[in-house]
C-alpha cells in the first residue's frame, strides 16, 4: 500500500469513541436483572431503559444533528463525548429508576449525531480511496463493543454493582475525549447552513430510498442477534454457561464482516449494496437449517455475523453521498434508520420465540424483512439508482 494511502490514526481514535458509545448502548443488557433487583422494579420495566436509550438515538439525533453542524467538527465531537461522559456519570450517581432513565435518554442523544459527524470526519481524514474503510474502521468500535466491551461491563456488574460499570463506560469516554484532543486537527471553518437547506436534503428520493434500504436490510440482524441466546440453548443445545463465548465467536464474525464491507464499499458500492443483503440472508437460512447441531450452528452463526456487519459500510456511504449537501445530517438519519431496523428485528424476535413455533423459527422469521428490502434494492438497481452517477468529495 502507498504511503499515502495509510490509515490515519485519528481513525482509530474514532474507533476507540465508538467503543465507548456502543458499550453504554448494549452494556445494560448484561446487568438488567440486577438493576430492576436494586431498583426494586420489574425486568420488563428495567427493559425501558434499552427503548429510552434506542427512542433518543432514532427521534434526538437528527434534531441535535441540524443544529450541530454549522460548528467545526472536533469540538462538536468534544462536545458530545462530554454529554455522553455527563450521562453516564449520573447513570453511576443514580438512586431511582426516574433518574437511570434519564441518564439513558442523555447518552443516547450523543450517539446519532456522534456516529453520523464521526463518520464524515473520517472520510475526510482518510484518503479518498480508503473512504469506505475508515467508515467501517470506525464502526469497527461498536463491533468491538460487542465482543469485549458488553461482556467486560457486565462481569463487572455482577461482581461488584452496575453503578460502577456506568462508571468505567464513563471514564473510557473521557479517555477518547482526551485521545480527540490530542490527536484530531481542527477540521476548518464550517460554512454556515441553514436548517431549511439542510433539511432539504430528505426531498432527495435516492436518499430515502437510502434510508428505507437500511430498515428493510438491517431489521434481521436484531431479530436473530437479540435472541440468539435461547437459539443456542434451546435448539443447539448449548448451555446458558456457553453464551457468553458462542457471542465473542459471533462478534469476530461482526469484526471481520465490518472491514470486509469497507473494503467491498471502497472497490464496487453498487455491487456491495446487492450482495451483502442477500448474503445475510442465505446466512439466515443456513443458520436455521443447521440450528439443531452445535458445532455447524456456531459456524454459520460467525457466518452471519461477517455477512450482517458487511453491510454498514455500504449502506451509511450510500446514504451520505446521496445526502452529500447535509452529510451530517444524512449519516445521522442512517443511524436512525438502523436502529429502527432494530426495534422492527427485537419485535418481530419477540413474537416468534414467544409463539407457539418457538426460538427454532427465528432464523427463518429473520430473513422476511431483509427478503423484502433485497426485493426494494433490486427495483433500486435495475433503475440504475443503487449509486449516484457522480460522488460527492464531501462524502
Amino acid at each position: 500500500m502507498p504511503a499515502n494511502d495509510k490509515m490515519p490514526v485519528q481513525i482509530w481514535i474514532l474507533t476507540l469513541s465508538a467503543f465507548a458509545i456502543g458499550t453504554a448502548e448494549f452494556v445494560i443488557a448484561g446487568i438488567l436483572p440486577r438493576v430492576a433487583s436494586s431498583l426494586n422494579v420489574s425486568e420488563g420495566r428495567a427493559g425501558g431503559l434499552i427503548t429510552a436509550y434506542a427512542l433518543a438515538i432514532v427521534l434526538g439525533g437528527p434534531v441535535l444533528t441540524l443544529w450541530l453542524a454549522r460548528f467545526e467538527k472536533r469540538a462538536v465531537l468534544l462536545a458530545l463525548m462530554a454529554l455522553f461522559v455527563v450521562g453516564n456519570l449520573v447513570a453511576a450517581l443514580s438512586a431511582n429508576y426516574g433518574t437511570l432513565l434519564l441518564s439513558r435518554v442523555i447518552a443516547g442523544l450523543t450517539q446519532g449525531p456522534f456516529y453520523g459527524i464521526g463518520a464524515v470526519v473520517a472520510t475526510r481524514l482518510a484518503p479518498p480511496r480508503l473512504a469506505g474503510r475508515a467508515v467501517g474502521l470506525m464502526f469497527t468500535g461498536l463491533t468491538l463493543a460487542n465482543v469485549l466491551g458488553v461482556p467486560a461491563g457486565a462481569w463487572i456488574g455482577n461482581m461488584f454493582g452496575w453503578h460502577l460499570t456506568f462508571g468505567v463506560v464513563a471514564l473510557s469516554g473521557i479517555a477518547a475525549a482526551i485521545a480527540i484532543a490530542a490527536a484530531i486537527r481542527p477540521q476548518g471553518a464550517e460554512p454556515p447552513i441553514s436548517v431549511r437547506r439542510q433539511l432539504t436534503v430528505f426531498g432527495n428520493r435516492d436518499l430515502l430510498s437510502g434510508l428505507t434500504i437500511t430498515i428493510l436490510g438491517w431489521a434481521g440482524f436484531m431479530c436473530f442477534y437479540g435472541y440468539i441466546a435461547p437459539v443456542a440453548e434451546r435448539i443447539a443445545g448449548f448451555p446458558p454457561a456457553d453464551i457468553w463465548w458462542v457471542l465473542v465467536v459471533v462478534g469476530a464474525g461482526l469484526v471481520l464482516g465490518n472491514y470486509v464491507g469497507g473494503h467491498s464499499a471502497d472497490s464496487n458500492l453498487r455491487l456491495s449494496l446487492l450482495w451483502w443483503p442477500a448474503a445475510m440472508i442465505a446466512s439466515l437460512l443456513l443458520v436455521g437449517l443447521v440450528a439443531t447441531q452445535k458445532w455447524p450452528f456456531l459456524a454459520a452463526a460467525f457466518v452471519f455475523g461477517v455477512a450482517s456487519f458487511a453491510n454498514v459500510p455500504p449502506m451509511q456511504m450510500r446514504v451520505m453521498r446521496f445526502g452529500s449537501q447535509a452529510p451530517e445530517l444524512a449519516a445521522t438519519a442512517n443511524i436512525s434508520a438502523f436502529n429502527i431496523a432494530n426495534a422492527i428485528g427485537g419485535i418481530v424476535g419477540g413474537s416468534v420465540v414467544d409463539s407457539h413455533y418457538g426460538a427454532a423459527v427465528v432464523p427463518f422469521a429473520a430473513a422476511v424483512v431483509p427478503f423484502l428490502g433485497l426485493l426494494f434494492i433490486l427495483i433500486e438497481d435495475r433503475r440504475g439508482r443503487m449509486t449516484p452517477a457522480v460522488a460527492s468529495s464531501r462524502a
